[in-house]
């Protein structure tokens, strides 16, 4: 019997193997695409629009640049920006799935997330501290999308996501967007942190 088909063709024409991933077929169109048509919470948000992963993404990256000591390096603002890259081919699940599902989704994230890393200039495996960092703007995230437009109340968001630190949420407002303008973003600010790493890199 000829084993089972583990590659998706991808928009660009490449041919991912989501279970031996290499980083030359990986683009960043593609996962633009991708997260921008992932919804998040499993599409139950409100809004006329799903709220993507794609714009999830560009909320992380905001809060950890805002954040101090490793938010200014534009190499680990743009591994926050990717922190959910792979859901471009496995999807968002949340936690309770994940939970259910096992340990097979984790490697499975765990490999695509090393081969976007390295198509992009970034350490396989990122440093602890930034790696904690992102997962902290994580959390926030999840807290405001949690109040802000899943139904959660702030008690709830706190005992499943932690109290965000004072300030943290001032002035951010989420409006989930069509796809076509949260791809749009997702790869400008892409575009500007990859310039960003090339002029630092320049200087040295």
């Amino acid at each position: 019997m000829r084993p089972p088909r583990a590659w998706q063709r991808m928009l660009s024409g490449r041919r991912l193997d989501l279970l031996d991933p290499t980083p030359v077929d990986i683009e960043i169109a593609d996962i633009a695409h991708g997260l921008a048509f992932v919804a998040r919470w499993n599409g139950q948000t409100q809004g006329d629009w799903p709220y993507s992963v794609a714009e999830h993404a560009l909320l992380v990256e905001d809060l950890f640049s805002a954040a101090p000591r490793v938010g200014g390096d534009p190499r680990w603002q743009l591994a926050a920006l990717l922190h959910d890259a792979p859901e471009y081919v496995i999807g968002d699940m949340i936690s309770p799935v994940k939970a259910a599902v096992g340990p097979g989704y984790a490697a499975l994230d765990k490999r695509l997330s090393a081969a976007i890393h390295i198509r992009f200039g970034l350490p396989a495996v990122l440093p602890a501290p930034v790696k904690a960092a992102i997962k902290r703007a994580d959390r926030v995230s999840a807290w405001l999308e949690a109040v802000q437009i899943a139904g959660f109340t702030s008690a709830e968001a706190d005992r499943f996501f932690g109290r965000p630190p004072a300030g943290a949420t001032a002035g951010r407002v989420i409006v989930p967007r069509p796809p076509r303008e949260v791809r749009a973003a997702f790869v400008d600010r892409f575009d500007a942190l990859i310039a960003a790493i090339d002029a630092r890199a320049a200087e040295r």
